[in-house]
Order: structure tokens, then C-alpha cells, then sequence
């Protein structure tokens, strides 16, 4: 999994998309989607962060070294079954424009997809289409103090 920073800065921005007026429900890894299931809602989103790597990048006296951690975000766009993708491809393009050529802090997104389409591995009865968000984020050394 990506690191708290990583993670909130995706989450917050999310969270801003949540608050329109014409959202669709967001849920994160390891949230209860139980209601939406339950419902039978037609479409909702799901996300997955992951941080592939955290390397350092500079050497040098502790606490000025930069690092780099690089991982990848998944927004699935969750549809009933048998509904057809062109409605989760247009989400799934809208939630890429909160992220296109908007750094958040120090994430930075150079590279993003509207891959394909498959079925819920999690959520019977769902289709998922993914958008996919390739990310960077550098950190100067910061060791929490206990």
C-alpha cells in the first residue's frame, strides 16, 4: 500500500469530487460497500492506492536526503452488470480530469489510462472500468520522532 501522504492526497481530492451535487458513491479499500450492494446502486466508485517503491534518490547527510516513492491508483468505475460501458468509460474520464495536469502537494500524475473494462472480482454482479493513475511523489527525509 502507498504511504499516508500518498494516500490522503488522492483521498482529499476524491472527497471534493463526493461533495457535487451529481457525485457517485466513493469507497476505499477495506470500506464497507455493503449498502451500494445491498441497493443495487448502478453505478459507484471504488478506489485502490498502491505504492510500488519508495527509494531513495540522493545520498547525503541524514535528514536531507530525498526519496521517491512511485505506485499506481485505481478509480473503478462500478456498473451493474450487463448495463454496457460507455457511461463508466465518460466517469472514468470526468474522475481523470480532477488529477490531469494538477499536482497535489507533491504528487505528481504524468501518466493515466481509461484501461479495460472486467468484471468485479469483489462485487458480484458489477462490471468494473478502470481509470488508472501512475504517480510520483518525492520526500525529503522525515523520520517521525516516538
Amino acid at each position: 500500500m502507498s504511504s499516508p501522504e500518498a494516500f490522503d492526497a488522492f483521498k482529499g481530492a476524491l472527497d471534493a469530487y463526493a461533495g457535487e451535487p451529481d457525485a457517485l458513491s466513493v469507497r476505499f479499500e477495506n470500506e464497507d460497500c455493503q449498502d451500494l450492494l445491498e441497493n443495487s446502486v448502478d453505478r459507484w466508485i471504488y478506489v485502490e492506492i498502491y505504492g510500488d517503491a519508495y527509494d531513495q534518490d540522493t545520498m547525503g547527510a541524514p535528514g536531507s536526503n530525498a526519496w521517491e516513492e512511485t505506485g499506481v491508483t485505481f478509480i473503478h468505475v462500478m456498473m451493474r452488470k450487463n448495463t454496457g460501458s460507455r457511461m463508466g468509460r465518460v466517469v472514468a474520464n470526468r474522475l481523470l480530469y480532477l488529477f490531469r495536469e494538477q499536482p497535489i502537494g507533491n504528487l505528481f500524475m504524468p501518466r493515466m489510462s481509461i484501461g479495460a473494462g472486467a468484471p468485479g472480482k469483489d462485487f458480484p454482479n458489477y462490471f468494473s472500468m478502470a481509470a488508472t493513475i501512475s504517480w510520483t511523489r518525492r520526500d525529503v527525509t522525515s523520520i517521525p520522532t516516538p
